[in-house]
């Protein structure tokens, strides 16, 4: 299990980097058969993959996976099919007028092998989508899945191997030191998707080949309850989204701002809304469990911390539950914690909420912007002057605006994070230009004058230049 030698990693990307050289630009019959393949395989194997993904967690709600995991993957799929004759489409682009009557146009080319390091918290949606970009593209796609999924991983890795050549689209296993290698290959394009402080090494591992990065990373991302929200709406879609895969989301909403003196009535409210969620934690099959005992330590640490510092914190566990052996966690809501703290500096991930009191508008704006750029934000309220405020002001990776989470789900919007938090986007057309090479094209007319600015100069170049000056 998870066992890769270096030696197959250079075989699988030499294998397709030759593949790629031999059809350097599928047809869009060829690339409609890809995905249809990859819709195959998301589609026949459900059940699998809930299952391989439940084991590794030790807990993992099978209808989050179902939501999260495999249903985003084949509307991404189902969307690139129905658009994909668009995007590939040689475009005709503006032509200036002194250059008339030539043509400009954009060709949308495949870059060649497209590396993809996947994490362990989505780890089939963070897998796939990206592959679905890169072979709508038309190119070749290895994939490294994380080795804290070693059963979802071993799973992908056979199913790719049956579904598709290895030429085409691959599986790469093995632990840190094989993705240390992965990163250091000389890809065409490397996406990934995980913490920043692994993605600052990326990128100075793929610079050694100047390879083009997109690399979707994390933070604390904030949401902000505006004094004219729906209170109850608010909090209701707020403890969702914080205890999806208990917390363990990029895009999870890290701490609360919540209006000056609000802060323990809406962290009662909080407690409450995810009780209605979740009547029990430590039994309940729809809550996930921590990935690993090293994530859940962490966690538990976090907590300990900031309690040790005076910190309130509200552990939500309506029926008492014991927590035993298994890696779940309950909620917890956290009042007044240090500002120092590993809670306060560092992305949770995991189902621990801080709440952090504001004055005004103004306070909200300048507390985000004294952070690290997040990869979402989530701004709910009904004051139309103040969403235009934290909108205008604030610098995010998506907003969403009156709920969480959704803004991840749109295929006719890019995905990406900023700063810290990433560079680059994909999703739909965004992925599909993100793994393509837009190549410009100029096709000079036999008409054209431009012969006359070639030496040896003369009268002839003075007066079309004196036209080309006025034109521009």
């Amino acid at each position: 299990m998870l066992q890769t030698s270096r030696d197959f990693l250079t075989t699988a990307f030499e294998t397709q980097k030759a593949a790629f050289a031999r059809d350097p630009f599928p047809d869009l019959a060829a690339r409609r058969a890809s995905l249809k393949r990859l819709l195959a395989l998301t589609e026949n194997h459900e059940p699998e993959f809930c299952a391989a993904i439940d084991a590794d967690f030790g807990g993992r709600s099978a209808h989050e996976t179902r939501l999260a995991e495999i249903v985003v993957v084949r509307a991404g799929i189902r969307h690139a099919l129905s658009h994909l004759s668009s995007w590939m489409a040689e475009k005709r682009m503006p032509t200036a007028m002194p250059f008339w009557p030539a043509k400009n146009r954009l060709l949308p080319q495949p870059l060649g092998v497209v590396g993809i390091v996947s994490p362990w918290n989505y780890p089939f949606q963070l897998a796939l989508a990206p592959a679905t970009a890169a072979l709508a593209a038309g190119n070749r796609a290895l994939i490294k899945p994380s080795e804290l999924t070693p059963r979802f991983s071993d799973l992908l890795a056979s199913l790719v191997a049956k579904y598709f050549s290895p030429d085409q689209l691959n599986v790469v296993l093995g632990d840190a030191e094989v993705g240390k290698a992965f990163v250091s290959m000389p890809f065409d394009h490397l996406l990934f998707t995980g913490s920043t402080s692994v993605g600052r090494q990326v990128a100075v591992a793929a610079a050694a080949n100047l390879t083009p990065v997109t690399l979707e990373l994390g933070g604390k991302s904030p949401a902000i309850l505006d004094p004219s929200c729906d209170l109850d709406k608010a909090v209701a879609s707020v403890a969702y989204g914080k205890l999806l895969n208990a917390g363990q989301t990029c895009i999870a909403p890290d701490y609360l701002m919540v209006p000056k003196g609000k802060g323990r009535d809406i962290a009662g409210r909080m407690a409450q809304a995810m009780t209605r969620l979740y009547p029990s934690f430590a039994g309940n099959p729809d809550y996930t469990a921590i990935v690993s005992d090293r994530h859940h330590a962490r966690l538990k640490g976090m907590v300990e911390e900031v309690r040790a510092g005076g910190a309130k914190v509200i552990e939500v566990n309506p029926t008492g539950e014991s927590f035993g052996n298994t890696r779940k966690l309950a909620p917890a809501i956290v009042l007044d914690a240090d500002p120092d703290t590993r809670l306060m500096q560092e992305e949770i991930f995991g189902p621990i909420l801080p709440i952090v009191e504001y004055g005004d508008v103004g306070e909200a704006i300048a507390y985000v912007n004294e952070r690290d750029r997040p990869l979402a934000l989530y701004w709910f309220g009904k004051d139309a002057a103040a969403r235009r405020r934290v909108l205008r002001e604030t610098v995010a990776g998506g907003v969403t605006i009156n709920d969480c989470l959704m803004h991840i789900a749109q295929e006719d919007q890019p995905f990406g994070g900023v700063g810290a938090s990433g560079m680059g986007a994909y999703h739909g057309e965004w992925g599909f230009r993100t793994f393509s090479k837009e190549k410009p094209i100029f096709v000079q007319s036999p008409l054209s004058a431009g012969g006359m600015l070639r030496p040896p100069y003369g009268s002839a170049f003075e007066r079309v230049l004196r036209l080309f000056k006025l034109m521009t």
